[in-house]
């Protein structure tokens, strides 16, 4: 990787959308949506700016919000890749109003990016996609490069090294959460379907080679 392949094209991200099969783009869209409905729902509205409750006449106090200018989000792309990631993590942002969204993936030993991803991205409408991963990828866009812009927030799910570079940033940005390797405990007796069970370890396990998918 150099300095002039770092970001993913637009003719790129369009390839990886075409590439993508009809019925994933048309699953991709249809949570997209969904997602944004939910994020409409919770959007703070603010409270109205009121006279002399809390204070001498003539003072006004409220609450507001307002979005931040630019975000960084991680999308993990190593052990395997995750369209959803995107739609989780961009969707309440461009809900919110954020105007710059910056997101960061891994990609494969070819170059590439996970063709779901770029889907993800063409149908959200983001432009600047970076094809790195890891701690660096963390670093980069809480402090800056020549060719990275550093965010003010960073949100996202990694492995181990991830969440730990976010422990580490915190402070000269704003993150999410320390969303690790996963772990579960699964409980279940006679009466639990055995399919279901699987595919929740499944849906676990496959996230890292760390992560602790138990059974009960």
């Amino acid at each position: 990787l150099t300095p002039k392949n770092l970001r993913v094209s637009d003719a790129e991200r369009r390839a990886g959308y075409k590439r993508t099969p009809k019925a994933v783009r048309e699953a991709l869209l249809l949570a997209a949506h969904r997602i944004a409905e939910y994020q409409q729902a919770i959007l703070p509205t603010g409270l109205p700016l009121q006279t002399g409750c809390c204070g001498p006449e003539g003072v006004r106090v409220g609450l507001s919000w307002s979005p931040l200018r630019r975000v960084g989000l991680y999308v993990p792309g190593g052990t395997a890749a995750y369209p959803s990631s995107v739609l989780m993590n961009a969707v309440p942002a461009l809900v919110a109003g954020v105007k710059e969204i910056a997101l960061a993936t891994p990609c494969g030993s070819d170059g590439r990016v996970s063709d779901g991803v770029l889907c993800a991205c063409e149908i959200l409408g983001l432009r600047e996609i970076y094809r790195m991963g890891g701690a660096q990828a963390i670093a980069a866009l809480a402090y800056g490069t020549r060719s990275v812009p550093r965010v003010e927030k960073i949100a996202g799910p990694g492995n181990l090294f991830v969440m730990l570079a976010k422990r580490a940033v915190f402070g000269h940005v704003d993150i999410d959460m320390l969303a690790g390797p996963s772990e579960v405990l699964i409980l279940a007796d006679a009466s639990a379907r055995a399919e279901w069970v699987a595919a929740d370890l499944l849906a676990q396990a496959e996230h890292d080679p760390l992560a602790a998918c138990v059974l009960l």
